[in-house]
């Protein structure tokens, strides 16, 4: 992590080709070097945060005033920081008879805020919880008195837990979590407080402001999918081609259970919907029969979607999942013991993350954790065999080998598709595919569960979810269409799929169901639009490839002109 002192350097450099977001901080406490901690490690992510700063300790002056500049700043994020101390001084503020109900009050007008929020502007809030400190009036026995300060401060971070999950639109920025891996003494400097009114140290600041530009990035689709494993010393502790598959280290013995307990981390990983891969210096078949055969072996082989044990250079490994993954490079992390090995990777593949493992493997754990790398804003029950898929497909191009004829081959996967308005069980995965997907996506718009909520209940749009299955297995939902009504004309809005089912004829499956659908209403043309990004270059083709014509920027098709396009999928 850089220093402050380094972090308030970048904000001399040239922002100007990056990508902007605009952000509103308001803080009870002076937030002036968090805003510039915020900038700064938005430079290293290479995103322009432009930041509206609200004067110290107006957040509901600024939140109430409809004309105030928090609105007029028009924000994607709104950031709001009230402090644990300030909770504190108006907690000791109070008459005994209402310390029983500071919870509720406080979390009462914490709601009313964001309430005012999103009934004006459309932004995404991100509220830090609250860092746990004790006046310790009553020491331990605090936790069985309801009116105590620690009592109802663990009700005010329980009640934003359950808050979040109510309201879309609002995410946490787990200050609590933070100082607790951080230590309060690191954290918090007294002198600062009484002289500056900050309540954040010098030190500390730079992980503060990297917590909250991550669920930044994590909105705007810049997520890790991937993680990519060495074995020796990595996974398990041993050379398995020196010692053997009984001799490595793993297990809940010694140092075995470090190793044990990154498996666990890492298949809790593959749940979450993390792509597992490996890269390792290995014979394949010994490689793979420590999954296969060592009983405390948490991972197994079925658990990797593309699994490179070779005598390879290990960027060409990488380079080589990257491509059948068909994802970016700095969307894949890679985990490796050896710093050799690591630079080798790094110099190859600049984009790649690769963290610097502590020469302990005890530590591993505890120092990927505070890493945070895997940030997300979103998850769905289909995301749990996004690797098994992956798997899957491997064997789909492993059988493709065996045919001479394209059209035979896609014939063969016997593939069929489901496709239906958006809908309840459907919303979490299309806001998900709107905020992750970057290539295969046409104007890059990003919605949160509540957009799509709107959307799919709006008159004005037609929306359409695609699924695919074939004889191997399921890919789930993995198209979206977003229709606007523009008078005798539908304009794509969005059009998103997934880069796994490239070249099965999805595209023309979709474009052939939502020209009927369109015909049917009574509409006369689509209207598409392509938005360049840095990761959509693939599509800037699509739609004259499918046959639209370009008018003033924009792409059209005359449905009554249109014939069905060939495709090899069947209608579920």
């Amino acid at each position: 992590m850089k220093s402050f002192s380094e972090l308030k350097r970048n904000l001399k450099k040239d922002f100007s080709a990056m990508p902007v977001k605009k952000v509103a901080v308001l803080g009870d406490t002076s937030t002036q070097l968090l805003v510039q901690a915020i900038k700064g490690i938005g430079y290293d992510e290479g995103i322009n945060l432009e930041i509206f700063e609200a004067e110290y300790d107006q957040i509901d002056h600024e939140i109430f005033d409809s004309g105030s500049e928090l609105y007029l700043s028009n924000p994607d994020y709104v950031i709001i920081f009230q402090s644990s101390l300030k909770l504190l001084n108006r907690y000791n503020k109070l008459p005994d008879e209402q310390k029983k109900s500071f919870a509720a009050d406080t979390l009462a007008h914490i709601n009313e805020l964001l309430s005012i929020i999103n009934s004006r502007i459309s932004a995404r809030i991100i509220f830090f919880n609250f860092a746990e400190i004790n006046d310790n009036v009553f020491g331990n026995f605090a936790n069985k008195l309801d009116f105590s300060f620690i009592y109802n401060l663990r009700k005010i971070n329980l009640g934003l837990m359950d808050m979040c999950r109510e309201l879309k639109y609002l995410f946490i920025n787990d200050m609590n979590l933070l100082q607790s891996n951080y230590g309060y003494d690191r954290s918090f400097d007294a002198k600062l407080y009484v002289t500056a009114d900050m309540v954040l140290s010098l030190d500390f600041i730079p992980y503060a402001a990297k917590s909250i530009v991550d669920i930044i990035l994590s909105l705007s689709g810049k997520v890790k999918k991937c993680i990519i494993l060495d074995l020796d010393n990595t996974m398990w502790g041993g050379i398995i081609g020196d010692d053997g598959v009984e001799n490595i280290q793993i297990g809940d013995l010694g140092i075995g259970k470090a190793f044990t307990q990154l498996q666990y981390w890492v298949k809790q990983l593959k749940q979450r919907g993390i792509i597992l891969a490996v890269s390792s210096k290995n014979d394949h078949d010994v490689a793979k029969g420590a999954f296969d055969n060592h009983p405390d072996m948490v991972l197994k082989y079925e658990d990797f979607a593309v699994f490179k044990a070779n005598w390879n250079n290990k960027a060409e490994n990488i380079k080589a999942i990257q491509e059948f993954l068909n994802i970016g490079f700095d969307s894949m992390v890679f985990l490796d013991d050896n710093p050799f090995e690591r630079n080798l990777v790094k110099s190859f593949i600049p984009e790649l993350t690769v963290p610097d493992l502590p020469e302990d493997p005890a530590e591993y754990l505890v120092y990927l954790s505070k890493l945070n790398l895997f940030e997300t804003s979103s998850y769905s029950e289909e995301d749990s065999g996004r690797s098994d898929q992956y798997r899957v497909e491997f064997q789909r191009s492993q059988v493709k080998e065996a045919f001479t004829n394209e059209d035979e081959y896609l014939t063969s996967l016997e593939m069929t598709s489901e496709f239906k308005p958006f809908d309840d069980y459907s919303i979490p995965r299309v806001s998900q595919l709107t905020q992750r997907s970057n290539q295969f996506n046409l104007r890059t718009q990003r919605y949160s569960e509540n957009d799509i909520k709107v959307i799919a209940a709006s008159d004005e749009y037609l929306t359409f979810s695609f699924t695919l299955e074939d004889k191997f297995g399921h890919y789930g939902l993995i198209s979206l269409i977003i229709l606007r009504k523009e008078n005798d004309s539908l304009f794509i809005d969005t059009w998103i799929m997934s880069c796994r089912v490239l070249k099965r004829t999805m595209e023309n499956f979709v474009l052939n169901n939502i020209v009927n659908a369109a015909k049917s209403k009574g509409f006369s043309k689509l209207i598409g639009e392509f938005i360049p990004t840095a990761k959509n270059k693939m599509v800037k083709d699509h739609y004259q490839e499918l046959g639209f014509s370009e008018k003033e920027g924009k792409w059209v098709l005359e449905i009554n002109n249109y014939s069905e396009k060939k495709t090899f999928i069947k209608e579920k």
